[in-house]
């Protein structure tokens, strides 16, 4: 199908109460969704993901400015012909970080595009459908001003337990003894079949990290994420190498040749691609066969709006188990649960969470009807 536009939308919302991680405060929930036109009037969306301090205007500025105009008048069916393309174009000024976010939406838009154009889910084009449901974990735990912690995170992990979660992500980040004390006070709140991970986003030294980790060993955590800032792959290898949990990491590395160094180094447990930000699905089915190679499982990020969190959806289902066998692990999304009304509003409620799972939509593209009024009310110049 001839591509005959594509728009991009900035999107953004104040929140009424901002939240605080260990990198700073968020003051708003942002995107840009990328909407691309067929010649039959059909369109195809995805997202580039917007980390929670990042300006919609940046990957925006890409897209307009660097590859709509390669991309306007080819052909929907040639994602890799596109994607190899623009990472060309992008190359001498832009191999990862916003020229890849940028690229990501672009991808995902192009998927959606075809898989509407077909009748198919873009899982049943990238592979097949392994999955129907996932094991959702809850993500939040975010501090707020005005509350008191340990006692709000408690409460808020009681919430989740009770509507059905069996996984949940703790944030964390804000000293050594705070951090031990309050995942510690968390555990001992929703007892010992909770899985919990704990998310540090980067904060610390790995001096400081295994401290942390080999204190909270008794704790029985599922991973830790993010320990380390993502340029200390040796960092990671060593802390590995401490403890019963696993290491994971992710959504600050980006593209094949960026995951190959990790894997080849014995840096990771899990690896958490984030499809909006690594490359989309063209990129991230090829880090997925890098992963699989290494024995090593995928566990996406997914942090964004509802379409970044559908086209992740489409993403894992075609993802096999790693390694096969008669029991594999039970596969596990992220399911953020913090405030953002880009989530439920503009995908139209599309798509299902219960008991502690999310399903995998059946319907062609990325599975969910995008409300353009919603584009519209969010919009920002």
């Amino acid at each position: 199908m001839k591509i005959v536009d594509i728009t991009v939308h900035k999107i953004s919302i104040p929140l009424d109460a901002p939240f605080l991680f260990s990198q700073g405060w968020v003051y708003q929930r942002s995107s840009v969704i990328v909407q691309v036109t067929g010649e039959d009037g059909t369109f195809g969306f995805g997202e580039c993901l917007c980390h929670g301090q990042q300006s919609p205007h940046l990957a925006a500025a890409f897209l307009e400015h660097c590859y709509r105009e390669e991309v306007v008048g080819m052909d929907s069916l040639d994602v890799e012909v596109i994607w190899e393309k623009l990472y060309n174009k992008a190359r001498p000024f832009g191999q990862q970080g916003i020229a890849l976010n940028a690229l990501s939406g672009l991808d995902i838009a192009l998927w959606d595009l075809n898989g509407k154009q077909l009748g198919q889910p873009v899982c049943r084009l990238i592979g097949g459908r392994f999955h129907s449901k996932l094991k959702a974990y809850a993500t939040g735990f975010y501090r707020y001003a005005e509350r008191k912690y340990p006692e709000d995170a408690i409460e808020e992990a009681l919430r989740y337990k009770r509507e059905g979660f069996t996984a949940m992500k703790l944030k964390v980040g804000f000293t050594p003894e705070k951090d031990i004390a309050y995942i510690r006070a968390v555990r001992k709140a929703v007892g010992p079949d909770i899985m919990l991970m704990a998310d540090f986003n980067a904060c610390y030294t790995q001096a400081v990290a295994r401290r942390i980790i080999l204190e909270l060993e008794p704790e029985k955590i599922y991973f830790f994420e993010e320990p380390l800032a993502p340029e200390d792959i040796a960092g990671y290898k060593a802390i590995r190498n401490l403890t019963s949990a696993y290491i994971a990491a992710g959504e600050e590395i980006f593209g094949k040749i960026s995951i190959e160094k990790w894997l080849t180094n014995g840096a990771l447990d899990i690896y958490q691609p984030d499809l909006c930000s690594a490359g989309g699905f063209t990129e991230c089915k090829k880090m997925a066969a890098i992963a699989q190679a290494h024995n090593t499982a995928i566990i996406p990020h997914a942090w964004g709006s509802g379409i970044g969190l559908a086209a992740a959806l489409q993403y894992i289902a075609s993802l096999p188990p790693v390694p096969m066998s008669a029991v594999p692990s039970e596969q596990m999304l992220e399911c953020d649960c913090s405030s953002h009304p880009f989530r439920t509003e503009l995908i139209n409620n599309g798509i299902r969470i219960e008991d502690g799972y999310i399903f995998v939509p059946d319907k062609p593209g990325i599975g969910v009807d995008v409300n353009i009024d919603v584009l519209a009310k969010y919009r920002v110049d």
